[in-house]
């Protein structure tokens, strides 16, 4: 498996992606806006040739977004989401990011856990944030 910054052969894999992963999946015109825009940092993380994985951060300033991270199923629990995070947190801190900030789901688990691991620690509540009135929490870490 590698790790590497994404480009628009990556699209439909990363389409795929968003799919598997979201109930609000970004359509292709979304996906290349992103890999077009210089504050953002896609990354695809592939296997056999394949996208297996994808993350993009918005870094503006000393602050990174993580904006997204999904995983096909086939692929959930080998280590790739944390290798991708990893690489996105070190590209973000290349740019100059000092802090990376993140939402997640108050009711998923999985991904709470995965980010308590990581050193992500939440900072900030927002009440029904999500659809069917889940409640995001903001999570940070230190990049530095």
């Amino acid at each position: 498996m590698s790790v590497r910054p994404a480009a628009d052969p990556d699209v439909a894999g990363i389409v795929l992606v968003e799919h598997a992963c979201f109930p609000d999946p970004w359509g292709v015109d979304s996906i290349r806006g992103e890999l077009a825009e210089p504050t953002r940092v896609p990354l695809v993380a592939e296997r056999d040739g394949q996208v297996v994985a994808w993350a993009v951060a918005l870094v503006s300033g000393d602050v990174a977004d993580l904006l997204r991270i999904g995983v096909l199923p086939a692929a959930r629990r080998t280590g790739v989401a944390g290798e991708l995070l990893t690489a996105v947190t070190i590209a973000s801190a290349t740019r100059g990011a000092e802090r990376m900030l993140l939402e997640v789901a108050e009711d998923n688990a999985a991904a709470r856990a995965f980010y308590a691991g990581a050193g992500f620690a939440e900072i900030h509540r927002r009440r029904d944030y999500y659809s069917g009135g889940s409640d995001a929490l903001v999570l940070a870490r230190d990049l530095a």
